[in-house]
C-alpha cells in the first residue's frame, strides 16, 4: 500500500455571498513555487461560480479573491459553472468546467493567456439525448446495456419541453498535444471516454455522430474493481512521466448509505493514452476523515488537481462537497506500485 499523507483542509466556505454554502473541486496549476487554484464556489440555492486563490508552496494560501473569477453568462450555464480543471498547452491555458442549466450538465471550455482574463468558448461535448445516443449505438449492442443501467436520462424532454441530454461532464485535457492532436477525457457513465482531434472547431454535430457510431473504441477506462462498481470519472489532468501518463481519477460505488467517492490511480501509454498500462486494484485514498465523511454530500473524495514539488505529489480534492483538502504521496513510490501491477 502507498503511504498517503493527509495535509488537511486548504479552503473552507466564507460568509461571502458567492461561497457561503461550500467550496470544492479545484483546478490547480503550479508555476515555480506558486500554485494557482480555481475552485468551485457554491452559494445558497446550489448556484456555482469559480473562485480564485493563490498559494505559495503547495499548502499556504496567501491571496484569495473576494469575488468570483467566472460566473454564469449564457443560458447553457444559467444554474452554475462547476468543477474546473486547467492545463497549459503551448502557452495558452485551457480551463474546462461543467456548465449546468438546471436540466443538463455539459463540458465547457474557457481559455486565457494570463490566468486573469478568460474567454468562454462554449460547450465541447455533444449535446445528445439518450434516444439519439441509443440509435447511434444500435450496431454496438454489447455496450448499450451498461449505459442504460447507469442512470442516464432516457427521455428526450422533460415535462416542460426542455431537451434532456446525456450527462457528459468531467472534461479534462491532457497537458500537451499527442501526435499533433488535442486529447481530452469526458465521462458518460459509467466509463471514461476520450476525444482526439487536431482542432477544437472540428467538434461538430457530424463529428459526434461518427464518434458515437464507433463509441466502443472511445472508452479510455471502464470500471473494473469493486470500488469502481457504480462508475468512474476523470479527475486531475494527467501527469507525464517516464513510464506513461499518470492519471488520478475518481471511482464510485454504492452502499446502503449512499455512494462512496474515492481517488484512484492508473498509468496510460504515453503515445496512445487509450492503452491502459496498469491501475491500482484499490483506491489511492478513500473517505476516512470527518471532513471527508460528513458534509453537503457525505463520503466524498473528489480529486481535480495536482502539483508536483520535488518527488512529492500534492493532490487537491473536494471533501464531502464542502471543503477543499489535500493529500500528498511520493511520486516514485506511486509509480513503482503502478509498475508492479503490470501483468
Amino acid at each position: 500500500m502507498i503511504h498517503v499523507k493527509r495535509e488537511g483542509i486548504i479552503l473552507e466556505s466564507t460568509s461571502l455571498d458567492f461561497e457561503n454554502e461550500g467550496v470544492m473541486n479545484p483546478a490547480v496549476i503550479a508555476e515555480g513555487n506558486t500554485v494557482h487554484m480555481f475552485y468551485r464556489a457554491v452559494k445558497s440555492g446550489n448556484y456555482s461560480s469559480i473562485g480564485y486563490c493563490r498559494l505559495e508552496g503547495p499548502l499556504k494560501v496567501v491571496d484569495r479573491a473576494n469575488t468570483p473569477l467566472l460566473v454564469s453568462e449564457f443560458d447553457y450555464e444559467s444554474q452554475g459553472v462547476e468543477d474546473p480543471r486547467i492545463v497549459n498547452i503551448e502557452g495558452l491555458y485551457y480551463l474546462t468546467y461543467t456548465a449546468y442549466d438546471g436540466y443538463n450538465a455539459m463540458g465547457a471550455l474557457a481559455v486565457s493567456s494570463d490566468l486573469k482574463n478568460f474567454e468562454k468558448k462554449g460547450i465541447l461535448t455533444s449535446k445528445i439525448t439518450y434516444p439519439q445516443f441509443k440509435e447511434l449505438l444500435r450496431t454496438q449492442q454489447a455496450i448499450i446495456g451498461k449505459y442504460f443501467r447507469s442512470s442516464n436520462k432516457r427521455e428526450e424532454t422533460n415535462e416542460k419541453g426542455h431537451l434532456l441530454y446525456l450527462m457528459d461532464k468531467n472534461v479534462v485535457f491532457f497537458p500537451r498535444k499527442i501526435n499533433g492532436k488535442f486529447y481530452f477525457m469526458h465521462r458518460i457513465r459509467p466509463d471514461i471516454q476520450y476525444v482526439a482531434v487536431e482542432r477544437l472547431d472540428m467538434l461538430t454535430k457530424e463529428f459526434w455522430k461518427r464518434y458515437y457510431q464507433n463509441f466502443a473504441k472511445r472508452i479510455l477506462l471502464a470500471p473494473y474493481h469493486d470500488h469502481e462498481s457504480s462508475y468512474i470519472g476523470a479527475g486531475c489532468p494527467p501527469i507525464e512521466t517516464g513510464v506513461g501518463w499518470l492519471l488520478i481519477y475518481h471511482s464510485v460505488y454504492d452502499t446502503p448509505s449512499g455512494y462512496v467517492y474515492s481517488a484512484c490511480a492508473a498509468l496510460l501509454d504515453i503515445d496512445n493514452p487509450a492503452i491502459e498500462i496498469s491501475r491500482l486494484p484499490y483506491p489511492l485514498f478513500t473517505p476516512e476523515i470527518e471532513y471527508e465523511l460528513s458534509g453537503v454530500v457525505n463520503r466524498v473524495c473528489f480529486p481535480t488537481g495536482t502539483a508536483l514539488f520535488g518527488d512529492t505529489l500534492y493532490i487537491y480534492y473536494g471533501a464531502a462537497d464542502k471543503r477543499v483538502a489535500c493529500v500528498s504521496v511520493q511520486m516514485t513510490e506511486l509509480l513503482d506500485e503502478l509498475i508492479k501491477q503490470i501483468k
